[in-house]
């Protein structure tokens, strides 16, 4: 259970604020159902209301410092997300990016940073969907490091280059 003051996590809508835990007072509404009130922190004048019941389908707390740290560490080890049908990998870029789980983020960032530079090759440009897709789930991780890493949105795509660089350089530091 979330405690109010807790920030989480919620597909389509980013890191939200438990605002507070009450019954909704509306027609057809179940009177003694709880539900938390999200305010989510990109959009601060939108209210969610989410069943405490099934809240752990839905929700989870943002990723601490600690946690956030061993996310960008790992990357490199994350393996992409290739998938050759494009109908099964638009599913697969929907479910990562619903799951709103880190490592399936990093996954389909990867095969779509793949994709693209294959299409480059071949002369092609990106799909739309590729794209749309990279976005999400770039704009998705990299809100939740920032917050986490108290940073910048915008200083997260530097921060985890130079990271996974001078972890590269650490293990062998011969190869610069």
């Amino acid at each position: 259970m979330f405690e109010i003051g807790d920030y989480v996590i919620k597909a389509h809508n980013g890191i939200c604020r438990i605002e507070d835990i009450l019954q909704l007072d509306l027609p057809n509404a179940d009177k003694d159902r709880l539900y938390y009130l999200l305010i989510p922190l990109e959009n601060k004048n939108s209210k969610l209301y989410v069943p405490t019941d099934t809240a752990e389908h839905s929700l989870r707390k943002v990723l601490t410092d600690e946690e956030a740290w061993n996310v960008i560490q790992n990357i490199p080890k994350v393996e992409a997300a290739w998938i050759a049908n494009d109908k099964l990998r638009e599913q697969a870029y929907k479910e990562a990016i619903q799951s709103c789980e880190p490592a399936a983020l990093v996954s389909i960032i990867k095969n779509l940073y793949m994709r693209r530079k294959q299409r480059t090759e071949q002369g092609k440009k990106s799909t739309a969907t590729d794209e749309r897709y990279f976005k999400l789930a770039e704009d998705s991780l990299y809100s939740e490091l920032a917050f986490a890493l108290g940073k910048e949105k915008n200083e997260m795509r530097q921060l985890i280059t130079d990271t996974i660089e001078n972890r590269k350089l650490e293990a062998d530091p011969l190869s610069s």
